[in-house]
Formats: C-alpha cells, sequence, structure tokens
C-alpha cells in the first residue's frame, strides 16, 4: 500500500515521500470530489436541468462569476460521495465486487457511444472547409496545456498498485494489470474523443454531461439516456476507485508515522482502514458540495504530475543505488529461496536465474563503469551518489529548459538568438546529466518487474511532465504551494 509514495520514501527518503503521499491523498480527495460533480452533472443533464433547477430555487445560488465556488451546493454530488465510501468501508471484496459490475456494463455502453457516435459524424467538423476551426485548432501548445489539465486521469492507475498489498501476486499482477488497462483506456478514449467531434463542434460540447447532449444535439434522443446511464455507471466505477484508493494512501504514511496514528487503525471485521474512510470521505463530501468541477480538476492535475516526476527521478536513483544502500530488504516468498550475500545484504535468487551476474558483484553497483574509473570528478563519489547528484542537476536543467520553451514560445517562433542559445545551452547540460548517468554500473539485484529502457525512459518522463506543469495556470501553481506549505507545516509540527 502507498503506491507513489511507498516507493518515494524508500529510495529518497522521508521527506520527499511524505511530499508525494501528500499530493496523492489530495489527488485521490479531490478526484473523488470531481467525479461525484460529474454523476451530479450526467444526472441533471439526463432530466434536462431539473435537478440544478429545483435546487438553486430551494437554496439560492452560492455564485454567479464561474470563480471557484460552484454556482449551487451540489447536494446529490455529496450523497454520491458518502454512498461511495460506505461501499469501500464494508470491504475490499465488496468495492471491487461492485467495480468489476460497473466495469463491464460501462465497457458495453462505451462501444455503443463509438459506434453509433460515429454512425452520426460529420466528417466537416474536422475541417475548415465546414466553416469550422479545423482538426488541430488550438496547435502543439494547446494539445499541451489540454494533457496536463487531464493528466488527472491517469491517478486512476496508481490505483492498482495502491492496492498491490491485498494482490496475490502483485510483482506479477500490477505491471500486467497497468500496462493492459492503460492500453485499453487509451484506445477508448482517442475514439471516444473522435466520435464526440465528429458528432458537434467541439465549442459547443457540454463540458458537464457532453455525450447525452451530443446525441441530442444529432437528434438521437433514443440514445440519449442509454448514454446517459451509461455515463453515471463509467463515473460510478470512477468514484469508488478514487474512495478505494484514498484511505489506503493514508493508511501506509499512518503507518510510517507520518500522519496521526489513529488513521492507520484497521477494523478487524471489515480489514479497511475505517477512521481514514471516515476523515477524507467527509472532506471529499465538502469539497463536492461547495467547488466547480473545472477548479478541483486543475488543483488536481498538478499533484499528480509533480508526484510521477519525482517518482520518475526515484526510479534511476534507485536503479543504480549499491545494494547495502537500499532502505529495505528483498524478501522471498513461492519457489524462491532467500540466500546471504556479501556485506550480509539479502537478495533474491531463483532456481531459474540468478540475480547477480557472475561478471558483477555487490561492489559494483553505483560505481563508474570499469573503463571510465579514471575520470577524476566522478571519482570523488561514493557509489550511487554520482547519480543522485546527476539526477538532481538534470531534472533542475530540464525546467530551465520547459521554462524557455513554454514561456517564451513566441520568442522561439521569431527564432531569437538568445532564445536558440538558451534551448540549446540547457540541452546540452541535460544530455551530459544524462551521459553521466549512464557510466555508471546498474543495479540489477531485483528479482522482481523492472522497468525497460531506464535511464531513457524516466529520463523523459520527468522531461514531459515538467513540461505538462509548467504549462498549467500561476494560480494552479499558488494552490500547489499552498498546499505543499500546509503539508510541511504537519509534517514538521507532528
Amino acid at each position: 500500500a502507498g503506491s507513489a509514495y511507498s516507493y518515494t520514501y524508500v529510495t529518497v527518503g522521508e521527506l520527499w515521500g511524505f511530499l508525494i503521499g501528500w499530493n496523492i491523498i489530495l489527488e485521490h480527495m479531490i478526484g473523488a470530489a470531481s467525479v461525484a460533480r460529474a454523476w451530479s452533472g450526467a444526472l441533471d443533464a439526463l432530466f434536462s436541468q431539473a435537478v440544478s433547477n429545483s435546487t438553486i430555487k430551494a437554496i439560492g445560488r452560492m455564485s454567479d462569476d464561474g470563480g471557484w465556488l460552484a454556482e449551487y451546493p451540489d447536494l446529490v454530488a455529496t450523497s454520491v460521495t458518502i454512498i461511495a465510501f460506505i461501499i469501500v468501508a464494508v470491504g475490499a471484496k465488496v468495492s471491487v465486487g461492485f467495480n468489476s459490475v460497473f466495469t463491464i456494463l460501462n465497457s458495453i455502453v462505451l462501444l455503443f457511444i463509438i459506434i453509433t457516435g460515429f454512425c452520426y459524424a460529420r466528417p466537416s467538423l474536422w475541417s475548415t472547409d465546414g466553416g469550422y476551426d479545423g482538426f488541430f485548432p488550438f496547435g502543439f501548445g494547446g494539445t499541451v496545456s489540454g494533457a496536463a489539465t487531464c493528466f488527472y486521469a491517469y491517478i486512476g492507475f496508481e490505483g492498482i498498485a495502491v492496492a498491490s498489498e491485498e494482490a496475490r501476486d502483485p510483482e506479477k499482477s500490477v505491471p500486467r494489470a497497468t500496462v493492459l488497462s492503460m492500453f485499453t483506456v487509451t484506445c477508448l478514449y482517442l475514439l471516444a474523443c473522435a466520435a464526440l467531434t465528429l458528432m458537434v463542434p467541439f465549442v459547443h460540447t457540454n463540458t458537464s454531461a457532453a455525450f447525452p447532449f451530443a446525441f441530442d444535439e444529432v437528434g438521437a434522443h433514443w440514445a440519449k439516456f442509454i448514454v446517459a446511464g451509461g455515463t453515471l455507471l463509467g463515473i460510478s466505477t470512477s468514484l469508488i476507485g478514487s474512495a478505494f484508493s484514498l484511505p489506503r494512501s493514508v493508511y501506509a504514511m499512518a503507518e510510517d508515522g507520518l500522519l496521526f496514528r489513529f488513521l492507520g487503525y484497521v477494523h478487524p471485521r471489515t480489514q479497511t482502514p475505517i477512521y481514514s474512510i471516515i476523515v477524507f470521505g467527509s472532506l471529499a463530501a465538502i469539497l463536492a458540495l461547495l467547488f466547480e468541477i473545472s477548479t478541483l480538476v486543475e488543483f488536481m492535475s498538478i499533484g499528480t504530475l509533480f508526484g510521477y516526476t519525482i517518482v520518475s527521478a526515484s526510479i534511476i536513483i534507485l536503479r543504480y543505488q549499491p545494494v547495502h544502500k537500499c532502505q529495505f530488504k528483498l524478501f522471498a516468498y513461492h519457489n524462491t529461496v532467500l540466500t546471504t550475500q556479501a556485506h550480509n545484504i539479502f537478495c533474491l535468487q531463483s532456481e531459474k536465474s540468478n540475480i547477480i551476474p557472475k561478471s558483477k558483484s555487490h561492489d559494483d553497483f553505483g560505481r563508474l563503469r570499469q573503463s571510465l574509473r579514471r575520470v577524476p570528478i566522478l571519482q570523488q563519489f561514493e557509489p550511487g551518489d554520482g547519480v543522485k547528484s546527476a539526477v538532481v542537476l538534470m531534472g533542475m536543467f530540464m525546467i530551465c529548459l520547459a521554462l524557455v520553451v513554454v514561456e517564451g514560445a513566441e520568442h522561439l517562433k521569431e527564432a531569437a538568438w538568445w532564445a536558440v542559445c538558451l534551448v540549446i545551452v540547457f540541452s546540452l547540460l541535460i544530455v551530459a546529466m544524462y551521459l553521466i548517468i549512464v557510466a555508471h554500473e546498474q543495479n540489477n539485484a531485483f528479482l522482481t518487474f523492472q522497468i525497460p529502457l531506464v535511464p531513457l525512459l524516466p529520463s523523459l518522463s520527468m522531461l514531459v511532465n515538467i513540461s505538462l506543469m509548467l504549462s498549467l495556470t500561476r494560480l494552479t501553481w499558488l494552490r500547489l504551494v499552498i498546499w505543499i506549505a500546509i503539508g510541511l507545516c504537519v509534517y514538521f509540527v507532528y
């Protein structure tokens, strides 16, 4: 349990682990609230805005300017949030059972949406000849901003890792489930978005209930109710997913003593962290009651991106860390045999394959490659420390490069000499840090699943995530700083 928090904790230490965990809590809490708002919006659209109109008439408006607060207190979203956390509180088998049924039904409706949507498709909506803005109206920069705002959707994949402590065979099932679900979801996203934007112009899309509105616009009123029902099923799946992951992240931090101990209490009958569910379920319900969905979503994405950037850096650091510096032991189970290796370090070894190649020893991990050990600058670092420093510097240079590209896009279009020079300089510095990393020996003493193409893939992940973060608004950054400041107060005071 703990996912990105646990991974960061054992790789780069307690403080960074806390910051990631603190952001994960916010992600799941806002995720549950925003999805509940979407559920309420879909139900409202199904009944032609009768729910929102009656609520405004009975209670009144909270906001008219489209700011942080919602237009009206969303009692439906609050109720749905509470129900989802009650389902999770009953036990893992019940919540997973609900999720499985909803997912199957939702998949059927999604296929219906895609097939029926393409039947009503108008290719002219993707063409400037039809009087519209064309296929790629906001260019690459607009796409990056949109991807950054919608990045919160990827938190669902973290739910797989969060549940790994309750999985039967996590070292195999977690990677397989992640890859398979990501491939499936990506295909469905692309096809559904294509169907939507070919039915109605993207500027006319109803953000609260996109598909029911789209089918209504093209005259397929009969399909509207099927789609709206499927939308409710899909959103219910997402809501239970967030409600499932949130208390388990809190539990992991409480167990390590980084949050109040009572939050780690597990109910003996339901085997769920009951106090975590009550406290953070209530907070999610309050967020769903008061705040607008767009406010919640944008705030959530930056926390997700921040967490995944640190995890990407942690992957590189852990892969080049000597075994004796790892902050955890590798335990054997199933058909593996626990053996004592050099320096009294426990490593995994199986009958089929030795985890330590005969050509290498434990002393080589994290050190410079044999042919480079006479390089004077890099000689002074202890094993693993040179890679740590290179990763930190590479991250800083990536931030500088992304700032130049994102903030100075107009100057780069005009080929301003100083902007081009800065891009070249920071790119060369990133490449230099990358070469320093690959100049070291990797630690391959792990029998479990390992990310391929390290350090290339995590380095690209860092660069993309940082670029996406910097494309978000300054107000979103301010919210992140405030949330981290609150977290640091909790950390140092508690």
